[in-house]
């Protein structure tokens, strides 16, 4: 365990941290799940109205360094090209 108090802190924030990337991270899957179910179902409508907001989300996790940077492109550019063809 830590013995100065800058790294007490540094600890603390480690938690803070790994909590919110791993709900930031949660959210993000479950709305890639979300849009390739609607793919499956070949639901053009749901599956446009859902792009967006999942694309917002892996830049987020991208510029946060969650994710990689061309993690989150390749991600995001398989999922307009499975949108685009329905």
């Amino acid at each position: 365990m830590a013995n100065h108090k800058s790294a007490k802190k540094r600890a603390r924030q480690t938690i803070t941290r790994t909590a919110r990337n791993k709900a930031d991270r949660s959210e993000v899957r479950s709305a890639i799940k979300k849009i390739r179910a609607a793919i499956s179902e070949n639901n053009k409508e749901a599956a446009k109205e859902l792009l967006p907001k999942t694309q917002g989300l892996l830049r987020k996790l991208a510029k946060k360094g969650v994710i990689k940077v061309k993690n989150a492109s390749r991600i995001t550019s398989r999922l307009h090209t499975q949108t685009n063809s329905l």
